[in-house]
């Protein structure tokens, strides 16, 4: 196995098309990073730069020692398992998975050895003298991984591998890449559009938007502390809360001002929002830090409080939990509680956000998390 380290990557297709804009991460020997953002920010087209499948624009590639910039896809010593799978329906499961050895003239023994291995390992040695065609998903997913193992590469890269299966069965292939991850530790970098995916299975995130690097870092520093908007609504599920409001000064203590009513922050982010007093922010809080507590019909307002009352609007019910969706004005927030907790559509209630999980963010594109100093960032 080897490092791959990115630097500087860029590309540009014909017209006003930049994919990737000066994007750069390293991965460690033996280190499985999972880069993951919505479509069409740019994924796919670090992964193909790294397999050599297009050409790079600017900035370089490095495997182990090595600059691959011009070093031939079949000669950089990668494995790539793709979201089709991508078998070979004629030929048998033995038979896809000796492919590629034998294109590089491995003796028969050897490759006979590394099969059996592999098949042992991935539990398919009842399926070796079949086809495609008679195998299910989940089958022909460890057809493709295996013929990517036996190879022994320098590297795995995995576009998108799960996509295809149904949810329980994406549910169990991630359970066994991470087992399998754990017993070859093989260097992995895996693409996906899917952030659940991605928190299971990383040792480290890379978060991509539009094709630049937003966040670097382990998947519950990135989810405790996201660098931006972006990264806080796109990582987590159900994404995090965005209020709208202005931070206020009242009483020597720090407020934000939703217009009906006033949440008092943390003693602890004074320092870091003395420069934001009156200027429009967003407040951050996920929703599992969002907590209803008794009816509020006849609460009096006050003017600084830890609570705020709002109007739930509506319920999911979801077995053990329920997402309690909660109007103020014209802002949305989410509460995931406890199903045991009763509350009905159109009922009032006081609601408090944990004030060690608040985030404040500025109103502006970027959006950079002003609370939190998060993981690395690009």
């Amino acid at each position: 196995m080897a490092r791959v380290c990115l630097n500087q990557l860029t590309k540009h297709y014909p017209g006003p098309v930049r994919a990737l804009d000066r994007v750069s991460f390293d991965v460690q020997d033996g280190e499985f990073v999972v880069v993951v953002g919505p479509s069409g920010a740019g994924k796919t087209t670090a992964l193909r730069l790294i397999a050599g499948l297009e050409d790079i624009t600017e900035g370089y590639v490095t495997i182990g020692d090595t600059t691959v910039n011009e070093v031939l896809p079949q000669e950089r010593d990668l494995a790539m398992v793709f979201q089709n799978h991508a078998l070979y329906p004629h030929m048998t499961v033995y038979k896809n998975l000796a492919f590629a050895l034998t294109l590089r003239k491995t003796p028969k023994n050897d490759i006979d050895h590394r099969i059996r291995q592999t098949a042992r390992l991935l539990d398919i040695e009842p399926l070796l003298a079949r086809k495609p065609a008679t195998l299910s998903g989940g089958q022909r997913q460890r057809v493709a991984l295996g013929r990517a193992i036996v190879r022994k590469p320098k590297a795995f890269l995995f576009d998108e591998p799960l996509s295809n299966l149904d949810a329980h069965l994406r549910y169990t292939m991630r359970a066994e890449l991470k087992k399998l991850h754990r017993r070859l530790e093989a260097t992995t970098i895996y693409v996906t559009h899917d952030q659940e995916e991605a928190m299971s299975l990383a040792d480290r995130l890379v978060v991509m938007h539009n094709g630049r690097v937003r966040q670097i870092g382990k998947p519950m520093d990135i989810y405790k502390a996201p660098a931006d908007r972006f990264v806080a609504a796109f990582v987590g599920s159900p994404c995090m809360n965005m209020l709208q409001g202005i931070v206020r000064k009242t009483d020597h203590k720090i407020v934000f001002d939703m217009g009906d009513g006033r949440l008092g922050l943390p003693p602890s982010l004074n320092g870091r929002l003395e420069k934001y007093l009156d200027q429009a922010m967003v407040l951050g809080v996920r929703p599992e830090n969002v907590w209803l507590q008794h009816q509020a019909n006849d609460i009096k307002d006050k003017c600084v409080s830890n609570y705020v009352t709002m109007k739930v609007q509506a319920i999911e019910r979801l077995g053990s939990w329920q997402n309690v969706y909660l109007t103020t004005q014209d802002q949305v927030t989410l509460a995931r509680c406890d199903a045991q907790l009763r509350v009905e559509r159109g009922q009032r209630v006081q609601v408090q956000l944990d004030p060690d999980a608040l985030h404040v963010f500025d109103a502006g594109e970027v959006g950079s998390n002003v609370t939190k100093d998060g993981s690395e960032k690009r």
